[in-house]
């Protein structure tokens, strides 16, 4: 696999697993207790932690690459299409 592939799969993975994460943990102003002023949106997150999401993100794309690129280097049969 050439290098400017890994980095478009990794790219495409991590934002899919991304979205996949964004609602972890996420609590609006009524679930967590608070009030909100006129005109805000009441479901707006209270806490966003994209940090911390960005960092599980990154943690869980690479093991998804990790397997993704395994399975082509070694030509997993059910990721190739090839039945031996």
């Amino acid at each position: 696999m050439k290098f400017g592939t890994a980095v478009a799969i990794y790219f495409v993975v991590w934002w899919i697993v991304l979205f996949a994460i964004l609602p972890w943990g996420v609590k609006n102003a009524h679930e967590a207790g608070e009030t909100t002023l006129e005109g805000n949106e009441p479901g707006a997150p209270v806490r966003h932690q994209m940090g911390k999401k960005a960092l599980i993100t990154t943690v869980v794309s690479a093991i998804v690459f990790g397997l993704i690129y395994a399975a082509l280097y070694y030509g997993w049969p059910w990721v190739t299409g090839r039945v031996p």
